[in-house]
């Protein structure tokens, strides 16, 4: 739970960086967000998380 919250608030900063350097648009910022709660409810959130948590793993042991 804790790696997942620090991952949302890690990209919601890279978000709001990208959106007040205007290297992305407020319309594309919402699909972004929106297809990422929507890929969480499908059957690809398993093996994404797994990757996430794979990729924490190998940089902790780095």
């Amino acid at each position: 739970m804790v790696i997942t919250v620090s991952l949302v608030a890690l990209f919601r900063l890279v978000l709001a960086l990208l959106l007040r350097s205007k290297t992305l648009g407020y319309g594309a910022a919402f699909i972004a967000a929106g297809f990422g709660f929507f890929l969480a409810s499908t059957g690809a959130a398993t093996p994404i998380n797994r990757l996430a948590q794979s990729l924490i793993d190998a940089a902790s042991n780095l």
